[in-house]
């Protein structure tokens, strides 16, 4: 048993606290798959009424996968790393369905991987070390672990926003948005976390929780997402393609839309087309159904080039110099990105 992550029983609580603080609590192989097992154990554990996932190390609660070890086992086999992708997909949506109430301490770092173990469950309670995005386009990846349902979910032009631009998200705004449901400050929390733990959860759980976070939590004001909100949704809400959001960002003439298109032309072109494909699809689907569409993509993604120029660029070399290939939209036809969702036969992720 790893000591990457570690599960105890407190209580009426089954209680998991991620300890990877050296890597900040990025998920590995062996963390995603022994969550997955702790977490079936208790659903079905009479003496389990909730379960909470917090972190060790004050920087971050998730800040993603082990990209390293992605980069290169994709790199020469490709199978494998699809493979971790599958067990870490079927551990979100064991959260996303799981029958007893779901608490995560979001307070730090929640990117990428962290957001797949947090953001499908119940509560997501935030404190003012909370950081929040989904920045896989410019990496050459695309919002995954469900992205394709909780982005399109959030209000307005939000789930495009951030899923194509990888914007951050201070607490306030992961209020503001919806990506946490309650804030705590964070030197408060140590003390809701005991007061959760201490309470007996008989009758409705659901509520008793609720109750105890409606009366922990207080306001945020710093909510920069709020002065955003207009020109988000202008650009962002429903547009009708990458090309025409991007004419528009063009047309105008304020600090918001320069800036956002200058972010946008530095990710990657195919990351672009696929994340927009994936939102606008996810839309339409069931919870189950987004995460066989993202297995289809994340397998092929893990076979093509812009995913290891992006860790290279980013996170090995960090030269921040990323050469795409193709390096403009208009190299990423239609047809390249509906080979990406295509079905994989016997190799599909089916969870019915």
């Amino acid at each position: 048993m790893t000591e990457k992550i570690l599960f105890d029983r407190i209580g009426d609580w089954g209680v998991v606290t991620l300890n990877n603080e050296r890597a900040l609590n990025a998920l590995d192989w062996e963390m995603v798959t022994a969550m997955r097992a702790q977490l079936t154990g208790w659903a079905s554990d009479p003496g389990v009424h909730a379960v909470m996932v917090k972190a060790n190390g004050e920087k971050a609660f998730c800040a993603g996968g082990d990209i390293r070890w992605l980069h290169d086992t994709a790199k020469t086999d490709p199978d494998q790393a699809c493979e971790f992708f599958r067990d870490e997909y079927s551990n979100n949506v064991l959260i996303h369905h799981y029958p007893k109430p779901y608490v995560a301490m979001i307070d730090g770092i929640v990117m990428g991987g962290g957001v797949g173990i947090s953001v499908h469950g119940d509560f997501r309670v935030a404190g003012e070390r909370s950081l929040f995005a989904m920045p896989e386009t410019g990496i050459g990846l695309f919002p995954d672990v469900g992205g394709g349902a909780f982005l399109p979910s959030l209000d307005g032009g939000l789930g495009f926003y951030f899923g194509l631009t990888g914007a951050r998200a201070k607490a306030g705004d992961c209020v503001g948005a919806g990506v946490a449901t309650h804030f705590v400050e964070t030197d408060k929390q140590t003390d809701l976390i005991s007061s959760l733990l201490d309470t007996k959860l008989t009758g409705d759980a659901h509520d008793i929780i609720a109750g105890l976070l409606d009366g922990a939590s207080t306001p945020q004001a710093d909510a920069r997402i709020h002065g955003l909100r207009a020109e988000i949704d202008q650009f962002f809400e429903a547009p009708q393609s990458l090309e025409s959001l991007l004419d528009e960002l063009e047309k105008s003439d304020t600090e918001f839309a320069s800036k956002t298109l200058a972010t946008l032309r530095a990710m990657s072109p195919t990351s672009l087309r696929i994340t927009f494909e994936q939102l606008k699809q996810g839309a339409r689907l069931s919870f189950n159904q987004v995460m066989e569409m993202e297995y289809r993509v994340v397998c092929r993604v893990m076979r093509g080039k812009d995913f290891f120029e992006g860790v290279r660029a980013q996170i090995l070399d960090k030269d921040r110099n990323p050469q795409w290939s193709p390096d403009s939209l208009d190299g990423v036809s239609d047809e390249d990105i509906a080979a990406y969702f295509e079905p994989l036969g016997e190799r599909e992720l089916v969870l019915g």
